[in-house]
This record gives structure tokens, C-alpha cells and sequence, in this order.
């Protein structure tokens, strides 16, 4: 287990596909820092009357815009546009685990874990990012990104046991790392945050 509780590492060989298409991980990124503010706004949405809920989306939301500016940024010192967004395999398959349906509470809780899964994942990638990029502005920039991404793995997770049945909602969080971990196995071959 990692620190993030990631039950199996990135391959380190994708370390080297994401130094040689730099263009496409940047472009990735963004779009997966517009998505995190995304999935924010859409659970502040989907659930108004969890006060405290809404109040921390609202700042994530607000933070994951603020990256998303910040490699946009990055972007446009390089002469990079933005481009078409890709299709993101890895989530496509990670939000197929659990089960359409259920009370407000359970969907909240499938939501809330698949979203902090999924930053877990994206701290794990800056992380490798930050120690093996040989451009030091990037590695940097990585490496400052990891730390806020490893405190919205946290957010996430903790709403989902103060919203759920704390041992349920552990069991879950680990059936859920399980079952990333085998995704996990036919990725890390592409140039994309997440593949």
C-alpha cells in the first residue's frame, strides 16, 4: 500500500511516455483540474441541503479552477493551446464500480469515494511527475500541485464517513482500491494523467 492507500503503484515506465509527450500530459491535466471543479459544483447540486458539504465544494471547486489557470498558465508560456478534451478511460471504468440507484446517502457516499480515488490516483501521478520530469519548472510545479491534491483525497474520504457508516464506508473504500488496482494493471502505457 502506498501512502495514499493505492493498492498497487503506477508503473514507473510511465514516468518516461509522460517526459516524451509533455504537450499531452499538460493538456490532460487541465482538463482534469476543470473537471475536479466540475464534479464539485455537480455534488453542491446534487445535494444543497448538506450545509457543510456545500461549503467545502464550493472552496474546492474554486482551488481546482485556480490550478486548472495555473497550467493553463504553464500552457501558454510554452505555446501550447488547449485543445479537445480526451476521453478519460481510467474514470470511465473506476465510475462503473459501484451500483446505479440507492438512497440520497449512498449515492453521496459513491461520489464522494470515487472522487477522492481518483485524487489519490492524480497525487500518485504528480508525485512521479515531481521526482522524474528533467524540466525543474514542471517537476516543481508537480510537486506543488501533490500536496493540495493529497488534502482533497482526504476531504473527500472524510465526508464520505461523516455522511455514511463509517464501517460500511471503509469497506467500500477498500472493495473500491481493489478494484482500481486491476484497472490499474492495463493502464500506464498512455500519454494522460490518469492512463
Amino acid at each position: 500500500m502506498s501512502m495514499l492507500g493505492l493498492a498497487l503503484p503506477t508503473d514507473p515506465r510511465w514516468a518516461r511516455i509522460a517526459e516524451k509527450n509533455l504537450e499531452e500530459i499538460l493538456v490532460d491535466h487541465a482538463y482534469c483540474e476543470q473537471k475536479a471543479a466540475s464534479t464539485a459544483i455537480s455534488l453542491i447540486v446534487s445535494f444543497p441541503e448538506y450545509t457543510d458539504l456545500v461549503s467545502k465544494m464550493s472552496e474546492l471547486a474554486q482551488e481546482e479552477m485556480s490550478h486548472f489557470k495555473m497550467v493553463h498558465e504553464l500552457m501558454q508560456e510554452r505555446d501550447i493551446a488547449l485543445g479537445k478534451e480526451r476521453k478519460d478511460e481510467y474514470v470511465g471504468k473506476i465510475m462503473k464500480f459501484f451500483p446505479k440507484g440507492g438512497n440520497r446517502d449512498t449515492q453521496l457516499v459513491h461520489r464522494l469515494l470515487v472522487a477522492g480515488l481518483i485524487e489519490a490516483r492524480s497525487c500518485e501521478r504528480f508525485r512521479l511527475l515531481s521526482e522524474e520530469l528533467s524540466d525543474k519548472k514542471i517537476a516543481n510545479f508537480y510537486r506543488k500541485l501533490m500536496i493540495s491534491e493529497a488534502n482533497h483525497y482526504t476531504l473527500f474520504l472524510k465526508l464520505a464517513r461523516q455522511y455514511g457508516d463509517r464501517q460500511e464506508v471503509d469497506q467500500k473504500w477498500k472493495d473500491l482500491l481493489n478494484y482500481e488496482a486491476e484497472v490499474m494493471k492495463d493502464l500506464g502505457k498512455q500519454q494522460t494523467i490518469h492512463g
